[in-house]
């Protein structure tokens, strides 16, 4: 910790009280009530002491709630606002207590004593991690990669070239229409990493070897694993994707032909979507046997609620019309111009301030909230409840003998 924090420091926060921070009161009565609710009071709270502690952190460093004990005075409203004020009351080390205070317009509403204590983050992330890897249900949110400031290592499973701050990358299995699996799962966290201490390289252009984009996961290599093994593989393949949003490049993703599943979660999870005439998206993993394992929030964000539902339902494929028309590509060229048509946006980007470009793209993806980048963990659980299911075996043997599944209906 850096020197300077005094008993008497103050961290202050404000919020507005809104549907998600507020409990219904006699909702199944004539009369009834929505309040700011205790749990939300005591999260203002312990941000409100997380702030007074905020300026004193050395990097690396973060604080978080040990003991915590609040008395609710008053209620609040929907659409009111709200304060916490957190007072340093004890310093011991690494660990701070803080009195706890809490107001509306009107009244104060709460009060109470706070514990924090100082970690280091990554010996906290370190065995976080390796608890989860012990838990069939534990997950560790995505973070923003590693950072590799060395050159890119050789990958089995892309191909990299960079020109100036312009860097292109081909899914390259075409044999297998450039399905991810274990292994392109981890050379993309290897380009992440490459990206992250590579903050020179400004644009990158996503696109497929062969005259495959994308097939989505490698249907194949799923059915040889284990629950454990495909939560942790769905997992990763979720946190590298919501990477792409925290990275300081722009993504373009030059769709070449079919975005299927996974793929089309790759395309969307760029920045920009140019794609040929001929290509073709589709959401087919009802047609195996489960839901999307990930991505279901940022589909539904760019396309709509009812589109959503029609692709994921249906698994049907549209053409690349059509996915202009659902918002889910910018621009449609001919299958010869794709790269030149990628390139040129990208000279597009170099054009620009590239402080206020990286900085306008994080916030805009900031903007969604947090909720969106913790969906993934729901739909990999109702993904990984399917696959254990007979339904997803008999989905993955009529994909691998070629013929339609014969679903039990139930």
């Amino acid at each position: 910790m850096k020197s300077g924090l005094t008993i008497g420091t103050i961290g202050k926060l404000d919020r507005f009280v809104d549907g998600s921070s507020v409990i219904h009161l006699g909702a199944s009565q004539p009369v009834g009530a929505m309040v700011f609710s205790t749990p939300a009071m005591i999260d203002l709270m312990e941000h409100a002491a997380r702030e007074a502690l905020l300026p004193f952190l050395e990097d690396g460093e973060e604080s978080v709630g040990a003991t915590v004990s609040v008395e609710h005075l008053a209620a609040s409203p929907i659409n009111s606002v709200v304060r916490a004020e957190a007072k340093v009351t004890a310093i011991d080390g690494r660990l701070i207590d803080f009195e706890l205070a809490a107001f509306d317009t009107k009244d104060q509403i709460g009060r109470g004593t706070h514990r924090r204590a100082v970690i280091r983050t990554e010996k906290f992330a370190a065995r976080l991690e390796d608890k989860a890897s012990q838990m069939r249900e534990g997950s560790v949110l995505p973070v923003s990669p590693q950072q590799n400031h060395s050159d890119l290592p050789p990958l089995k499973t892309l191909r990299v070239e960079r020109a100036g701050a312009i860097a292109t990358v081909w899914l390259n299995r075409p044999a297998k229409l450039n399905a991810v699996d274990r292994q392109m799962t981890a050379d993309l966290e290897e380009l992440n990493a490459w990206l992250a201490g590579h903050p020179d390289v400004r644009v990158v252009i996503v696109t497929g070897s062969g005259e495959a984009f994308c097939a989505g996961d490698d249907v194949t290599e799923v059915g040889t694993l284990d629950l454990a093994e495909a939560t942790r593989l769905s997992h990763r393949q979720a946190s590298l994707y919501l990477a792409w949003e925290k990275l300081p490049q722009v993504f373009i993703a030059a769709i070449n032909g079919v975005a299927f599943g996974g793929g089309c979660v790759l395309a969307y999870s760029c920045d920009f979507r140019i794609a040929s005439h001929s290509s073709r998206f589709s959401m087919p993993e009802i047609k195996l046997g489960w839901p999307p394992g990930y991505g279901i929030a940022q589909l539904t964000a760019l396309v709509g609620k009812a589109r959503a539902l029609e692709l994921c339902l249906t698994g049907k494929q549209i053409t690349s019309q059509q996915a202009s028309q659902y918002g889910l590509v910018h621009d449609l060229v001919p299958q010869t111009r794709l790269l030149s048509s990628a390139g040129e946006l990208a000279q597009q980007f170099l054009a620009q301030p590239a402080a206020a470009l990286r900085l306008t793209k994080q916030l805009i993806h900031a903007d969604e909230g947090t909720q969106a980048k913790q969906a993934y963990l729901a739909d990999t659980a109702a993904y990984i409840q399917c696959l254990g299911l007979p339904d997803a075996q008999e989905g993955i043997a009529a994909f691998n003998e070629k013929r339609k599944p014969r679903f039990n209906g139930k």
